[in-house]
């Protein structure tokens, strides 16, 4: 299978990897009427207030990783972008491998695509997905792993999306996509797709009303220096 039909089955209509909407919290419940004040008053003694409890700090990430040459070698976890402090994460802070069970699933194509892929000289896989600290973006990161640096940017290059092109800059070898809501309190959504070394990477980002550019290009050109340093 060649990778034109290669990139037509696995990435023509959408990204693989489908981000949770932002939504609005949940309206919080009317507070309880305030209980009436009785007439009698009895002297009670308070309870005992409970001991206090060591903080238990959290525990560091054990997922390791060396790059050299644009070969990322190690768990592929590592090569994730970090979460800007003050994010949160959904699902394990380190990410999560992606197996070919889930691939498959969120590809078109199957097990077929599956094959070819691993025929290209595709690896593996391993994606996060982060909400930013002001709580009104949510962030994707996903990376596929290739054996070579030039098989990783012709996949990267045929990684195409039925949406409006977008520029991406402070990333050279990327290009992006967007999706505008039909009103402005539905979610839109940004996606970059670029290659450094032998990975390639995948960027979302949903938030509510029209998306901010600025926002992905920050993120791509951040994801790509992470790449290239491992630092």
């Amino acid at each position: 299978m060649g990778l034109a039909t290669l990139g037509l089955l696995a990435v023509a209509a959408t990204s693989a990897f489908v981000t949770v909407a932002v939504g609005r919290p949940d309206p919080r419940p009317a507070p309880a009427a305030a209980p009436a004040v009785p007439t009698t008053t009895t002297a009670t003694v308070p309870p005992a207030e409970p001991a206090p409890t060591a903080s238990v700090p959290a525990p560091a990430s054990t997922v390791r990783g060396t790059v050299s040459n644009g070969r990322h070698d190690g768990d592929l976890r590592f090569f994730l972008l970090p979460i800007p402090e003050g994010g949160e994460s959904y699902g394990p802070a380190d990410g999560i491998p992606v197996t070919d069970e889930d691939m498959a699933e969120q590809i078109s194509g199957g097990a077929e695509i599956m094959t070819a892929l691993r025929a290209f000289g595709y690896k593996d896989a391993a994606t996060r997905t982060y909400r930013t600290k002001d709580g009104k973006a949510e962030v994707t990161v996903t990376l596929l792993r290739f054996t070579t640096a030039a098989r990783a940017g012709e996949f990267a290059r045929s990684y195409t999306m039925d949406l409006p092109s977008v520029e991406i800059v402070g990333d050279p070898a990327a290009h992006g996509y967007v999706r505008k809501p039909k009103q402005q309190a539905y979610t839109g959504s940004t996606s970059g797709i670029s290659s450094q070394g032998d990975v390639q990477y995948i960027i979302d980002v949903d938030m509510k009303g029209d998306p901010d550019k600025a926002l992905l290009n920050d993120v791509m050109k951040r994801q790509r220096d992470w790449l290239i340093s491992g630092r």
